[in-house]
């Protein structure tokens, strides 16, 4: 691996541990807007790093691939899990398992 690559993927190791709601997101993704807007929603702090806004974007992107075997965005990570994409975190929320995900993690929220 080259120290490059070593590089990007302590970045997105470090961008997971260091935020309880992360997401790998590109600014003109739908679905990315999808998965922020429902953060917003129920008023939860997270971090995005718009992969299309930087030269290292598809870097950072191949990283995520190979450590979730997910290639799309948004890639959402709470509590360093990877829980998917925008399907997987509306599934989450739909079936009430990302209000328990936030309170194991002591996030605090509005219910919708």
């Amino acid at each position: 691996m080259s120290v490059i690559a070593q590089g990007i993927k302590e970045l997105v190791k470090k961008s997971i541990a260091d935020n309880s709601v992360m997401v790998f997101s590109k600014t003109t993704c739908p679905y990315c807007t999808g998965a922020k807007d429902l953060f917003e929603d129920l008023d939860v702090n997270y971090k995005a790093l718009e992969l299309d806004t930087r030269q290292d974007g598809s870097e950072i992107q191949k990283a995520l691939a190979e450590m979730t075997g997910q290639k799309t965005v948004p890639n959402v990570f709470i509590n360093s899990k990877h829980i998917g994409g925008y399907s997987d975190l509306d599934s989450v929320y739909r079936s009430g398992k990302l209000e328990s995900l936030f309170k194991d993690a002591g996030i605090k929220f509005s219910k919708l």
